[in-house]
């Protein structure tokens, strides 16, 4: 799956989110990804619920085009102080 259509589908479905998506593993790799999420909805949730959020908004996209996501999750005010 294209990093930008990761990254289309996690903004559209929590609202306000940021993602920056790439290939973990090199170009050529489509199924192991890494997303950088910044988004208000993670404000005072722990961080398994705020990587549910993620999966959520992946949907089946999760068990039949991609095989590892590396998330990390931040408030914008985590991200700016990061």
């Amino acid at each position: 799956m294209e990093p930008a259509a990761v990254e289309k589908l996690i903004e559209e479905g929590i609202e306000g989110a940021t993602a920056t998506v790439r290939r973990q593993r090199g170009e050529h790799d489509d199924d192991h990804l890494a997303a950088t999420v910044v988004a208000d909805a993670f404000d005072g949730e722990p961080l398994v619920a705020q990587h549910q959020l993620v999966y959520d908004a992946l949907g089946e996209h999760m068990t039949t085009d991609i095989h590892a996501l590396e998330l990390s999750t931040y408030t914008p005010e985590e991200y700016e102080n990061a």
